[in-house]
């Protein structure tokens, strides 16, 4: 998406959160691609065999964010946060309801040494996603900010720039965030293995 089309984002958002139906209508097309964009990078932790694809991903959390009622939008980084936020919760919960109707069904499997570069791990790694979404809100209770870049950049697939962006941060920050996620949840899921 060029720095051209961003402004026009955040007016249409602004537009919206004033209960502009036109400027909805106006943003579903210039956000589609970045929404089918964050939808790849978190399906690429699911098995292949995955019964929600990429594009149904992205109309329900669509669906559920145009249902934000609360939500003053202000940006357009404040929009894609949401967006990664409501996939995280859509495939947490798909994988929930996967697993309950089906017991003994290999669950998605993901690998902290992975999240180094934010990118989603391949499959039959290391980690149950429910497992570490459950280790993932205990670490936002204790630190907000740090937890949220872990969403941003692993189920968001933001890079560190954008995500310290999103965080209004400096990258340093960032970065030192980074750095204490990552051991805090290597520490707590390491001591759930055992």
């Amino acid at each position: 998406m060029t720095d051209l089309v961003r402004p026009d984002i955040t007016r249409l958002l602004l537009d919206w959160s004033r209960g502009s139906k036109d400027a909805l209508a106006q943003l579903f097309p210039l956000v589609y691609d970045e929404l089918r964009a964050i939808a790849q990078r978190q399906l690429r932790a699911e098995r292949t065999a995955h019964t929600l694809q990429r594009t149904a991903l992205v109309h329900e959390a669509f669906l559920r964010l145009i249902d934000q009622r609360s939500v003053t939008w202000q940006s357009r980084a404040q929009f894609f946060g949401l967006a990664s936020q409501m996939m995280r919760r859509i495939l947490v919960d798909h994988a929930r309801k996967r697993s309950s109707v089906k017991r003994g069904s290999d669950p998605v499997r993901i690998d902290l040494e992975e999240l180094q570069d934010g990118a989603a791990a391949p499959p039959d790694t290391s980690l149950n996603l429910d497992e570490f979404d459950q280790t993932l809100q205990r670490f936002e209770a204790i630190e907000p900010r740090a937890g949220r870049l872990v969403e941003l950049r692993f189920f968001g697939g933001l890079s560190m720039e954008e995500a310290a962006d999103l965080l209004e941060v400096s990258v340093a920050t960032a970065k030192r965030d980074w750095n204490l996620a990552r051991a805090w949840l290597e520490r707590e899921l390491a001591r759930e293995a055992d």
